[in-house]
């Protein structure tokens, strides 16, 4: 059977992989039976060697006990669905501001929840 390409540097998912696999140590005891794939294997994604097939990422995901978002280097998705709050557009806009002009909003917000009982 033909060998996978060499990953390109850098590859998202091997990173991550490589550093659960050190911080996981635990989750990742026998996670080659539960993906069905050798020892050998899991360490050549974790060193890049390999690539990680698409298909297994799930199962890498649930055996870890995260998103495959996070195991490819993605921000998870907000659970929220729909527009995105004003509050939250209007906070994203302050922190386009200049500093200064920051430290003044800031002043107002916080002077007019002072006033509030």
């Amino acid at each position: 059977m033909p060998r996978s390409p060499k990953v390109r540097q850098g590859a998202p998912y091997n990173k991550i992989l490589g550093s659960l696999g050190r911080a996981q140590a635990r989750r990742l005891y026998g996670l080659q039976a539960f993906i069905g794939v050798t020892q050998q294997t899991i360490n050549s994604y974790e060193t890049g060697r390999r690539r990680v097939p698409v298909s297994l990422l799930a199962a890498i995901a649930r055996r870890l006990g995260i998103s495959i978002e996070e195991l490819v280097g993605e921000p998870a998705k907000s659970s929220k669905r729909g527009p995105t709050p004003k509050l939250q557009q209007q906070m994203e806009r302050i922190a386009q501001l200049p500093r200064a002009r920051q430290q003044f909003v800031m002043q107002v917000i916080e002077s007019v929840l002072a006033q509030r009982p």
